[in-house]
């Protein structure tokens, strides 16, 4: 355990942002030794990462310099916690959909308050528009972004290491697992699963082209080399739609003191991104079905 490498933690080469290999996963895995030595579990882990978030959010309210900055070291601690859960899962085979459900709400958390706190900063500024706009990039844009990316970047890991490599789930199933659960012994359970299910829906949704090649996909081994050549690529997009990119510019529009140029840029820039990576996807998967 002690001679394990962040490297040896990662879920793939393909799938790692350069600001995680070099700072997120090596710190992440000196945490994770920790914490496995103190018995703790990942989805513990987890739980930890949503409280730090959430106070970031809150700190974020203030127009005081030094307490945004407080929030962004807050946020970043949250972040490598974020990291150390799933390297924790990996190095002690503690994986889970709880984990997987647990880890994806932690960010999901964390935004919903920041994305609060920064409109009831601005509302004396801006009124209702503050409202109308970060429910804009919120709702509108950073939700689905962040939804695909992490759709295409199980995809490709399902491909390429797969089943046991990725956490890939199919919404079918999903719902048959749903109809079996009972409120009564398994209600915090079926209420995960019923958000998760709808989760996974709305990425389905949005695929259409590769819902038309998935069975083929995954059954045909002369695919695999074609799909991963043309996903690869994507993997960098995708990872401008998780957090690094998106944190790094919310911490810039806080330092500058015009927190409002975060929801311009979800808008804009990452919106603009989320269009070009769904149309690269979804032309690769329509191409490769007549393979």
């Amino acid at each position: 355990m002690t001679s394990l490498k962040a490297k040896d933690t990662y879920k793939s080469q393909d799938t790692e942002e350069w600001l995680d290999r070099v700072f997120t996963r090596p710190v992440g895995l000196l945490w994770a030794r920790a914490f496995i030595a103190l018995g703790l579990t990942p989805n513990a882990v987890t739980l930890l990462s949503i409280v730090l978030g959430i106070a970031a959010g809150v700190l974020f309210y203030s127009g005081r310099l030094w307490v945004n900055v407080v929030g962004i070291l807050l946020l970043i601690q949250a972040n490598i916690f974020d990291s150390t859960d799933g390297q924790m899962a990996r190095m002690t085979g503690q994986k889970s959909r709880l984990g997987r459900v647990l880890d994806g709400m932690a960010g999901d958390v964390w935004f919903i308050t920041i994305y609060v706190a920064i409109c009831t900063r601005l509302t004396s500024q801006w009124g209702v528009w503050i409202w109308l706009l970060g429910a804009l990039a919120g709702v509108g844009c950073h939700t689905r972004q962040a939804r695909l990316a992490d759709y295409y970047r199980n995809i490709h890991l399902r491909v390429l290491k797969g089943t046991s490599g990725s956490e890939l789930d199919e919404s079918n199933n999903l719902k048959n697992e749903y109809a079996k659960l009972t409120w009564r012994e398994s209600s915090v359970w079926k209420a995960f699963m019923w958000f998760y299910i709808r989760y996974t829906a709305a990425q389905e949704a949005a695929t259409p082209e590769f819902q038309r090649l998935r069975e083929h996909l995954f059954a045909d081994q002369r695919l695999r080399e074609p799909f991963l050549a043309g996903s690869r690529p994507l993997m960098a997009w995708a990872n401008l739609l998780t957090f690094n990119a998106r944190a790094l510019t919310l911490y810039a529009s806080l330092l500058c003191g015009y927190p409002w140029l975060y929801f311009v840029a979800e808008v804009t820039v990452f919106t603009a991104l989320y269009a070009l990576m769904k149309h690269r996807h979804e032309s690769l998967c329509k191409r490769l079905q007549n393979y």
